[in-house]
């Protein structure tokens, strides 16, 4: 077949193949059974390139769409979705903090427009749509998002309703001090940098981080084949499990769990999950959370009270909870919730009113924990980047050691760094103390000499005096004994004049025995394993100090507590128990009127519409809907329309559809049998408690066929059934000859060679069977002799006196 064109420079033959499975390390990217073509040509040059013509290169489809998908993948992992385990920051976050440094963007400064710094990031480091940038900059400035933030927001940067940041021309952003203890010693060598996108930068690679933020701040983010998803923790609570870590390396994971008993969010909370479940959640680094808002009783006098919640779980906007909550009043789910109300001014604050004080407060809030996001469940998927390249599900002890072995390389190369900077300045001082020491020397060569430098250079210069040094092993090696480095000499040359004072030579001689002690002691630390970590300890003791409980915002914001059972409240509990007259129109108008109405009392209808259904029931009753479609629908007698209007469609209630119609109402009463039958003649005896449906679409009891419709449901009462059929003729027969389903299609009732069922009904034999006449009286014909027959035979012409309408009732 013709091969045809599907871009600018590709062609795709026709001929079909099949690609199987891929797989890349951790991720698993499923083509089976994908017919694609065999293989595809692309052209290596543009047709427009007149030096170059173009060259036609085949490869198999198989490698051409595995490498290119493998790629994109490998990219969205590596530099977009899974956060680096050592800072826990991804690359956007990285960059933005970077620039925000770059711009001087200090705690204690000025702020900047926001429209500047996502400028600046999406121009020097992060190609990507500005918009972007600028909306994981807001979120790192939302003190409900993240648990520390990072960006201190001035203006609009949105709230907990869930409303967006303003524009980013309108707000102005800049650095936290815990940012700071991020980025301390980015200037001391402490990381590796790499060129930015166009080469003309350099940005670093991962951030020195002074704390293990990936747990303090969480992340959470999607890739191809894997995703992220870590909650926020107590920082005071991470440093002291690193220091249990870095005192015993071989720690339990149930010990660490002693330390950071759990999340803590942002928005405050209450975690209900069970111990055991959290310390395997850390163990496996998969689990979930149980996080329920915080709330309160008010009492407000004279036995009434309202419910006060003052947080909401993580990630739930309150606007959306209201919302919610709302729906639940309309529907009536919940009879006993009466109101909610948002007081919400700084704090949250929302007012949930009972509609019977009488009830328990524990019992309605956990009826709305369960039916609402007063409730949720937080997932934990800690998949990171270890040393920034291997995506791994790491447990609670495998992120902090990947965080502490990160911390030990920059203390090291701080240290390094600190200790090469040590021995420039040595070696500068020992120049400086020389020329003190020979100063008048000095001061000819540099006055008659035409080419100082060299002369300096040569010249064997003496070091005899009194202050001379006398531990040459920590300077730098010269060329010979008593002459100058270049280092040294530039540095005499670029001397004051004002420095050749007699007290800057004895502040050169103490600051170089600060130096070689402070290099002593670095040379100690770089050699010794136990002072690396004693030295780690001791920062992670200071930011602890600053950052921890005794910060204003370093407390314990989520709370621990046992949840309980929250046991299933019987529907009648729930709602007072008053008497009602529910009335249905012949149009499917219904409604519910207070009280028992005596029998006769008229009711108004629509124009052109007119009574069908009309009994007494209560508030607390389900009423059973019976639709022609052999579906069951449920109503509550509590969330029937008053009976002061003409009420409402029952279509509007629940999903009955349009050309179907209501054959039945009837109250659902636990335990009882129904009798169920179409016009086919088929039926069975169905328990009542199966037609009870849960949702507005009902349950299918009756499965009919063609055009067979719901004729019967009645509840069994006797030994046998009736049955007549359209043809006038009457069948007798036991009812143990009809089978209890929950659901089906039932077995055959009657025979009929035209016509079908009409009605049916049980009674027991000895009393008879019982009809009502067209003048209302009822008659009943003891002698059932003729008619008694096996089930699923044709029957006997119905008794005088029958009515016309083929109907015992």
């Amino acid at each position: 077949m013709s091969p045809f064109r599907v871009g600018k420079n590709q062609i795709i033959s026709l001929r079909h193949g099949k690609i199987d499975n891929i797989l890349w390390g951790r991720v698993g990217i499923w083509l089976d059974r994908a017919p694609l073509p065999h293989y595809t040509t692309h052209m290596t040059k543009t047709p427009d390139d007149p030096v170059n013509p173009p060259m036609m290169v085949s490869e198999p489809l198989r490698r051409a769409i595995g490498d290119r998908y493998l790629t994109y993948a490998l990219s969205t992992i590596m530099h977009r979705a899974l956060p680096d385990a050592r800072d826990g920051l991804k690359p956007v976050h990285r960059r933005i903090l970077y620039a925000m440094r770059e711009l001087k963007l200090s705690p204690t400064g000025g702020f900047r427009k926001s429209a500047k710094i996502s400028g600046d990031v999406m121009g020097n480091y992060h190609p990507h749509g500005d918009m972007a940038i600028y909306d994981a900059m807001a979120r790192l400035a939302q003190d409900f998002a993240v648990r520390y933030p990072l960006v201190e927001g001035q203006g609009n940067f949105g709230n907990i309703d869930g409303d967006n940041p303003a524009a980013s021309r309108y707000t102005e952003a800049r650095l936290t001090a815990i940012a700071e203890k991020l980025m301390e010693g980015l200037n001391e060598n402490a990381v590796d940098y790499r060129p930015n996108y166009d080469g003309t930068l350099e940005e670093p690679v991962v951030m020195p981080a002074a704390f293990p933020h990936l747990l303090a701040n969480g992340s959470s983010g999607i890739a191809v084949g894997m995703a992220t998803n870590i909650p926020p923790h107590n920082l005071h609570e991470l440093i002291d499990a690193c220091i249990a870590m870095i005192k015993d390396p071989d720690i339990a994971d149930d010990a660490l769990v002693t330390h950071v008993p759990g999340p803590d969010f942002p928005t405050g909370g209450v975690i209900v999950e069970p111990r055991a479940n959290i310390s395997d959640a850390y163990r496996t680094g998969r689990g979930a959370f149980r996080l329920r808002a915080r709330w309160s009783v008010e009492d407000l006098g004279r036995g009434q009270w309202q419910i006060v919640v003052t947080e909401i779980p993580y990630q739930v906007q309150k606007s959306k909870l209201i919302e919610k909550l709302a729906e639940l009043i309309h529907i009536k789910k919940i009879p006993i919730f009466g109101d909610v109300r948002d007081e919400s001014a700084e704090d949250v604050r929302l007012i949930i009113e009972p509609k019977v004080r009488t009830v328990d407060p524990d019992m309605l809030m956990g009826m709305l924990f369960k039916n609402s996001d007063l409730e949720v469940r937080f997932s934990l998927n800690m998949n990171t980047l270890i040393d920034g390249r291997i995506p791994k599900v790491c447990s609670l002890k495998e992120v902090l050691r990947a965080f502490l072995s990160h911390k030990r390389d920059v203390m090291l190369r701080r240290s390094q760094h600190r200790m090469d900077k040590i021995d420039h300045r040595l070696e500068v001082l020992e120049g400086f103390i020389t020329a003190f020491l020979n100063l008048d020397r000095v001061i000819d060569i540099i006055r008659y000499d035409t080419e100082p430098k060299p002369a300096l250079m040569r010249e064997n210069w003496s070091l005899k005096h009194p202050r001379a040094m006398t531990d040459r092993d920590y300077l730098t090696p010269k060329q010979g004994d008593g002459e100058l480095t270049e280092v040294q000499t530039e540095a005499i040359l670029n001397m004051r004049l004002r420095s050749l004072r007699k007290l800057e030579e004895m502040e050169l001689i103490a600051e170089r025995d600060a130096l070689m002690l402070e290099r002593a002691g670095l040379d100690d630390l770089l050699a010794d394993p136990k002072l690396q970590w004693k030295r780690i300890t001791s920062d992670l003791r200071d930011v602890q100090k600053t950052f921890g409980n005794s910060w204003e915002k370093g407390t314990r914001r989520t709370t621990f507590a046992e949840a309980g059972e929250v046991e299933d409240v019987p529907f009648d509990a729930m709602i007072e128990r008053e008497p009602i007259t529910v009335i249905c129109s012949k149009m499917g108008w219904i409604r519910a009127m207070k009280g028992h109405a005596a029998a006769g009392t008229e009711a108004k209808f629509k124009d052109g519409d007119e009574g069908r259904f009309q009994f007494h029931a209560e508030t607390t009753d389900r009423i059973i809907l019976v639709g022609s479609n052999g579906r069951f629908y449920t109503l509550l007698g509590a969330n029937l329309p008053g009976g002061r209007g003409m009420g409402e469609p029952v279509r509007l209630m629940v999903d009955l559809p349009n050309d179907a119609d209501i054959t039945d109402l009837i109250i659902h009463k636990p335990g009882i049998k129904l009798l169920v039958a179409s016009t086919d003649g088929d039926g069975f005896i169905c328990p009542s408690d199966e037609t009870v449906a849960m949702t507005r679409a009902g349950k299918q009891v009756l499965t009919l066929r063609g055009g067979a419709k719901t004729a019967v449901c009645k509840p069994i009462v006797g030994d046998h059934i009736a049955v007549v059929g359209e043809n006038r003729k009457v069948l007798v027969f036991p009812l143990d000859e009809l089978p209890e389903m929950a659901k089906g299609k039932g077995v055959r009732l009657q025979k009929y060679k035209d016509g079908g069922l009409s009605d049916a009904t049980t009674f027991a034999l000895e009393g008879g069977l019982s009809w009502k006449d067209p003048a209302g009286r009822t008659r009943t014909e003891p002698a059932l002799d003729e008619w008694l027959a096996k089930r699923a035979t044709a029957g006997r012409m119905a008794p005088r006196g029958f009515p016309r309408d083929n109907k015992f009732s």
